[in-house]
Parts: C-alpha cells; structure tokens; sequence
C-alpha cells in the first residue's frame, strides 16, 4: 500500500506526525510512506527511515498543482488535518482511502472517517496522529516520540558554529508564530544573565524576528562575546545541526522545542496559558522544563483588557536562568513548572 500522510504546516505539526509513519512502518509490511507538506517544513524529513518521499505543496498553489499531489500511484491519503481544498483534491483525484475526522461538512469528501474531537484536548497531538490509523483498519500503538537524525558532515557542520562560543551551549529562539512570545526585552535581559553565567548563546530565529530583536535602545546581541545572532541566516537543516550540538534550547511552545525533543536535547519551553496551548497536547516529547504561568487557563487572548495580561511577565529572567542551569547540569525527565 502507498500510503500518503498529509500535514502541510508547522514543524511542530510535522514531527509530531512521524509517529504515524512510524505506526505504518511496523503495521503494514510492504508499506510506502510519503508526506505532503510545505516547502519550509520538507527537509525535516530529509533521509528519515520512516518517509520514503516527501511532495510539498502551498495553500495558495493552483488546484491543478493540489490534484497532482495526490497522484502517481497513491492508495490511500490520512488528513491528520482537515484541510477542505486538499480533501477535494484528492477526491477529484479519485485517491481510493481517504481518512479523516467526521465533524465538518467537507469530511464528506472523505470515504473512512474517525470520530474525535480534538477540541477537548484529552491527549496529546502525536496520539491524536496515531488514533487516525484507525480509518485504515490498524489499532494504533503507544506513540514512539519523534528522533531526528543529523549526517555526520552536519553535525560537524553545526559543532563549527559554536567553536568559538564558551560551554554550556545555549540556543535562545524568541521568535514563534503560534503562541504568545515572551517580551523581546526580557529575551535580552536572559541573554545577558546567561553570559554572565559563562553560558555561550546562539540566537536563532527569521529574518524579522532579527530586525524586531534590534529595535530599541537596547544592547545590541551581537555586542558580547559569549553571544551570536542566528537570526535570519540558517536553513532549516542548519537550524538543527546548531540544536543538535546544544546543551539546553529555550523558546516558546514553537517548532525549536520539538526539534530539541527530537535531537535528543532539553529544552526550558514557555506556554501561554491559552487552552489551545495547552502543554497535555503540545508539549515537546523529550527532557526538559515547561513553564507555565500560574493563572487560569483562557480560551483565546483578549489583549490589555485581561486581568492576567502580564501573564507572561511571570516568568522572570532568573528564574527561567535557575531553569536553564537544571537541564542544561543534568537533564532529566520533562517537568512543569507553574509560575
């Protein structure tokens, strides 16, 4: 069977898929595995030994181009989402088995559904994932987390970037899409304290987020020793060759968390309270610190008007520092910490 998972989004997304490429492996001898996914996110999964293809397509791509996707011998399409333009592409292209969720108009277009919400939040996204081979007829096993591999030419490649930086290695994303960010200023206060702490630090993010993190009257990132700004330069293959030789990477609840998880290294990762943030279904599958600020659980940001809008203020720098110290001395298992 030539089985095609479908998760065109986030990074996070995508590697808390591969447990269901994982699943299909050990379930179904013969199987071929491939992914549709976006450009940005497809070299993730660049010689994973559960994956042996990967299509990539935009939402903004003609439906000619969607249609195709779905195509070249593939027999069934698994919608770990429910995206209604590509369900009505791989109808048109007649894929045979098409899974997914039942509660949209559109599931129509699929032909063997699974009934769960994901909006209650009751599990975490990978056993969501797995529970969705359940439309092939499979009973889906305990989740195997994600492990990412790096080629030693890689690794290297990464170990050169922190040669000239002190030990221990810290990776400070403060960027992320999906969750509120801690503030850029107390970013730069963390960097400083890290530093101080004989800590070198790596700055990673996108080209925007570089320009946002030099804004102000602040210090400059680049202005110490112990620190070098990342931000905007590396590709994704790059960006976890520089991971995979860190001692601790901290960031928000975004892909770099999972990544860490994924390379085998620990992660301080900060939540925002919100209810489709929760640290049951998104937290990374690995070692490591989750913080959470100890306020009650909303269901969508309201901005200034919210009684809890320093929510994130609550993380104060030395403490998310006394966090980094933990896991980067002695990584243990995954903890959550309410502040």
């Amino acid at each position: 069977m030539n089985v095609l998972i479908v998760r065109p989004d986030g990074i996070g997304d995508v590697l808390l898929s591969l447990p269901v490429a994982t699943q299909l492996r050990r379930l179904v001898p013969g199987v071929t595995i491939g992914f549709l996914t976006s450009p940005t996110v497809a070299p993730l999964l660049d010689r994973h030994p559960d994956v042996d293809y990967v299509r990539t397509i935009r939402f903004t791509d003609p439906f000619k181009e969607l249609r195709l996707a779905f195509t070249q011998g593939v027999e069934a399409a698994i919608f770990l989402k429910p995206f209604r333009r590509l369900m009505w592409a791989a109808w048109v292209a007649a894929v045979p088995i098409r899974v997914a969720t039942r509660y949209r108009w559109y599931s129509l277009l699929a032909n063997r559904h699974v009934y769960e919400h994901r909006s209650e939040f009751s599990k975490h996204e990978s056993e969501y994932n797995v529970e969705m081979l359940k439309g092939l007829g499979l009973r889906p096993q305990p989740v195997i987390p994600p492990v990412l591999t790096l080629t030693e030419t890689e690794r290297d490649a990464g170990a050169a970037r922190w040669s000239r930086l002190p030990s221990p290695r810290a990776v400070v994303h403060p960027g992320g899409v999906s969750a509120r960010r801690w503030r850029l200023e107390q970013y730069r206060d963390l960097v400083a304290a890290l530093t101080d702490r004989g800590y070198g630090v790596l700055l990673t993010g996108s080209g925007q987020e570089r320009t946002e993190f030099g804004k102000g009257q602040l210090p400059s990132p680049t202005s110490s020793s112990g620190v070098v700004n990342l931000m905007g330069t590396l590709s994704l293959r790059e960006l976890m060759s520089v991971i995979g030789n860190a001692h601790v990477v901290v960031s928000g609840a975004t892909g770099p968390a999972h990544l860490a998880a994924a390379l085998g290294v620990p992660a301080v990762t900060l939540f925002d309270p919100r209810r489709n943030n929760l640290p049951v279904r998104w937290k990374p599958l690995g070692t490591g610190v989750l913080l959470r600020p100890d306020v009650p659980t909303c269901e969508k940001c309201i901005g200034e008007v919210c009684p809890y809008w320093d929510c994130l203020d609550r993380f104060t720098v030395a403490k998310v520092t006394s966090a980094i110290a933990k896991v980067s001395e002695a990584p243990s298992a995954l903890t959550v910490i309410h502040m």
